[in-house]
């Protein structure tokens, strides 16, 4: 066993030691903190700039109604205040913290308000003017600047022209190279505008219709066997994704990284003076124990860089910690399995080119349970999901798949699963121990899937 623990070490210290495997493990929570620390500073800055709208834009209005609204609404904070009442009805189903920090974020954003008051003027254009005319001063050529924009109200726009028509629009007409902010902004004038009059023309208060459509959605609350709280929407569909994704990545990167080392220590004959010292059993062993921990040493700091994510939010309180200790459970199944086969296949070629036709089945198999999530996560009493969890090598996926969902299954299945996963590992690692134990010393033609077979039969 001592020997079996010194090959671990010796795998363990050679792959994490190494700068490539520090910064990998450290990119994603750097990215992470990225994104929820620097984005939203740097989306602040770039749309806190010194850019503003001023200028002239001609408006042709036959209503007679439209063009005093749009005064209106240029009023300073007149589209803030419409802006910030749409954030806060798509902010009703965030998380209560996200909700905090969004609100403060909409108070700060109300002061620092720079919508253009005063600097931009409507020009109203008589009735009788042709529209060609009009289009031919946006784009004046005696050096005198002209509007930067034609706004033609439809003469239907605030009244239908019979009862079964709908109501009209207005064309917008800009010159070359106008700013897509500027863009915007004018829409949104003309939109406030053309509703203001069509809600004035009926005699109408706008914020007592706005009062009467508006429905607030309330927060659902889960209420489970002794206990009660918030629904997070969404999180029952993320969460198993997360979960298995962590798993994909312990399994695959540290199954990986056994059959890439076993490549090199082979090709370089290095496996040779150290089969002098051990047998093949014991030197397949400390492998599988050395890629375990490095595994789970990256495992980690995902982990936790996630938790410290849902601590942020305030819905660390919404995951069940049972989850973590049956995560560790599935990912040594899932590796073991899956790594004695890539021990196997390494073991069985020269360089890594010959492992392509060994590793991609394995990669098939193991990229398969993500085919499952969307099923799973919504359905995870679904047959499909429910055969998915006893079938190896896929079941430790599709059972945390369903440990993670909404609706959990019970103990016994769980267990039930774990037992056919250990089963799939002795099998998996009595296979794969034949498999090496020859292939180790075996050099010239890759094998196929015949001689791997009858190196199975001899062993």
């Amino acid at each position: 066993m001592r020997r079996v623990l010194r090959i671990a070490l010796r795998d363990f210290l050679a792959v994490v030691a190494r700068k490539g495997f520090i910064l990998g493990v450290l990119f994603t929570p750097a990215m992470i903190a990225a994104m929820v620390f620097l984005v939203p500073r740097y989306m602040h800055m770039i749309t806190h700039t010194d850019y503003r709208i001023e200028g002239e834009y001609a408006v042709l209005d036959p209503t007679g109604r439209v063009l005093a609204e749009m005064e209106r609404v240029l009023d300073a904070g007149g589209i803030a205040e419409g802006e910030l009442r749409e954030l806060r009805r798509n902010l009703e189903r965030a998380p209560q913290a996200a909700r905090a920090l969004a609100e403060a974020a909409i108070e700060q954003a109300r002061r620092e308000s720079h919508w253009p008051a005063g600097e931009v003027r409507l020009i109203p254009l008589p009735a009788g003017t042709e529209m060609e005319s009009a289009k031919d001063s946006l784009s004046a050529e005696d050096g005198e600047a002209g509007p930067r924009a034609l706004i033609a109200i439809h003469e239907d726009a605030v009244e239908a022209a019979g009862p079964e028509a709908g109501f009209g629009t207005y064309d917008l007409y800009v010159p070359p190279g106008l700013d897509e902010r500027e863009l915007d902004f004018i829409h949104r004038i003309a939109r406030e505008a053309i509703v203001g009059a069509r809600v004035s023309a009926r005699g109408q208060d706008r914020a007592r219709i706005e009062s009467l459509v508006r429905v607030s959605r309330p927060r659902s609350t889960t209420v489970g066997a002794g206990d009660e709280r918030q629904t997070v929407s969404g999180f029952g569909f993320i969460l198993p994704a997360a979960f298995t994704l962590l798993l994909f990545m312990g399994v695959i990167t540290g199954g990986q990284t056994l059959l890439t080392s076993m490549v090199e220590e082979k090709s370089s004959r290095v496996v040779e003076v150290l089969l002098s010292a051990v047998s093949p059993m014991e030197l397949m062993a400390g492998k599988l124990i050395g890629g375990v921990a490095v595994s789970l040493v990256m495992m980690g700091v995902y982990l936790l860089s996630g938790l410290a994510m849902l601590a942020s939010f305030s819905l660390l309180g919404l995951l069940d910690p049972w989850l973590i200790l049956y995560l560790v459970i599935f990912f040594l199944i899932g590796f073991f399995t899956l790594g004695a086969l890539m021990l196997a296949a390494g073991a069985a070629v020269n360089d890594m080119n010959e492992a392509g036709p060994l590793l991609t089945p394995l990669m098939l198999v193991s990229m398969a349970p993500w085919l499952l999530w969307p099923l799973v996560s919504r359905s995870p009493g679904h047959t499909v999901a429910v055969v998915a969890s006893y079938l190896p090598p896929v079941n430790t996926y599709a059972m945390l798949m369903r440990m993670a969902s909404t609706q959990p299954p019970p103990w016994w299945e769980v267990w039930l699963s774990i037992a056919v996963g250990a089963a799939s590992v002795v099998g998996a690692v009595w296979l794969a121990a034949k498999v090496f134990r020859i292939g180790l010393l075996m050099q010239g033609k890759p094998p196929g899937l015949k001689t791997l077979l009858a190196w199975v039969r001899a062993a």
